[in-house]
């Protein structure tokens, strides 16, 4: 697992009390890519948070931008988002 990942994973963890999260490096898919010959990561998020209860997917996944804002000016190039209330996750 890559420090980055981790990073990405305790921080959302920690911000949105998850009760399900999956953090996916998904880099190497992108090589030669701009944003990768930058250094930053391309990564795939999903996550189940209370947090979530009430809010629509763009609110969600808004949140989750301003989690991880310090990361989005370096560490991250790229994020895909599933962000769902406990009460969607098992749709």
């Amino acid at each position: 697992m890559s420090k980055r990942r981790d990073h990405i994973e305790a921080k959302l963890r920690k911000e949105l009390n998850a009760i399900e999260i999956e953090v996916i490096d998904e880099s190497h898919l992108h090589a030669g890519h701009a944003g990768a010959r930058e250094g930053g990561g391309h990564f795939r998020v999903e996550v189940v948070s209370k947090r979530f209860e009430g809010l629509s997917r763009i609110a969600a996944q808004r949140l989750i931008f301003e989690i991880l804002a310090e990361e989005m000016k370096g560490e991250i190039h790229a994020l895909s988002i599933t962000a769902r209330a406990p009460s969607a996750a098992s749709r």
